[in-house]
């Protein structure tokens, strides 16, 4: 009870104000916690975002975690999560690192997150990888599905925070071993996306009715969570971005090399991955994942 009061005081800050940071950071303020200061490389949408939360619009990382005591990261690749941690930038997180901990949601490769680790504890502060396999609404919500990974001191420093972000939060195990599981879960949801791409793409070509073909998929072995998230957006061509296009290539890709440096051969997963770096290609990236349906149905994107 003790450590859950003096949590309390701890003041939080955002690196990555995109669709799931800026949520989670306007979820933790709704349920009471000090939201400090907020930090991306889209300028205006920071300080959009700074006068609504009332934190501070930060000029660099650092800033941000020199006024927080829990630093929030979401950030697009291992790229950019590598900058954020560069030991030799005067704006990098490391140069206030003592005594904080980094709380890292982004889908990068399970080897960064364990770099991250040692170049934060060598600095005196601790780092958690917080995967989530969910979407913006869960994160406005507070009912992400985080899957985390990093030494027990810092999972147990965060918990009550994640708490109020999750309805599902598990511990893994060591740094790494939470993305390793995360890059899986988007492996796999990646192909149900395409096998129902292919499917309702098919079912268009013979003249079939979309919306009855949706219901007997999801009365039958063809049912998934994909084809309930994703189905009507396919039918209907709707593809607003929850989880990009982009993102579905970058994560897949992950999962690829992974597979690759432990000598197994995933033709599904490869072939998915293809589809995802064709539709990144014709400038659809930023579009919801369900876009993969474009390279399916009849009236494919241009050099389809």
């Amino acid at each position: 009870m003790e450590e859950r009061v003096s949590t309390q005081t701890e003041h939080i800050g955002f690196v990555g104000v995109g669709r799931m940071g800026a949520n989670m950071a306007r979820r933790l303020k709704d349920v009471g916690r000090q939201v400090t200061a907020v930090y991306d490389v889209d300028r205006e949408r920071t300080s959009e975002l700074a006068k609504e939360l009332g934190a501070e619009c930060a000029s660099t990382p650092a800033r941000v975690a020199e006024l927080a005591t829990v630093v929030f990261t979401v950030v697009t690749d291992d790229a950019a999560m590598r900058g954020l941690f560069a030991p030799d930038d005067a704006a990098s997180l490391l140069t206030q690192a003592q005594g904080r901990l980094f709380v890292n949601c982004a889908t990068v490769s399970p080897d960064v997150h364990v770099e991250v680790e040692v170049l934060v504890e060598k600095q005196g502060g601790l780092s958690l990888e917080a995967c989530m396999a969910s979407s913006i609404p869960q994160a406005r919500e507070g009912t992400l599905y985080l899957m985390c990974g990093g030494k027990h001191e810092s999972f147990e420093r965060a918990k009550p925070i994640l708490e109020m972000l999750s309805a599902q939060l598990r511990y893994i195990g060591q740094a790494g071993e939470a993305a390793k599981v995360k890059a899986l879960v988007n492996m796999v949801m990646n192909v149900n996306t395409a096998g129902l791409a292919e499917g309702l793409g098919l079912g268009e070509a013979l003249g079939l009715d979309l919306t009855i073909l949706r219901e007997v998929f999801s009365q039958t072995g063809a049912a998934s969570r994909v084809l309930e998230t994703d189905g009507a957006d396919m039918q209907h061509r709707d593809h607003d971005c929850y989880f990009s296009a982009a993102h579905a290539a970058k994560d897949s890709g992950i999962a690829c090399a992974m597979a690759e440096s432990v000598g197994l051969s995933l033709p599904l997963a490869n072939a998915t991955w293809e589809q995802y770096q064709r539709l990144v290609a014709t400038g659809k990236g930023e579009l919801d994942k369900s876009a993969i349906a474009e390279l399916t149905f009849k009236d494919r994107l241009p050099g389809g």
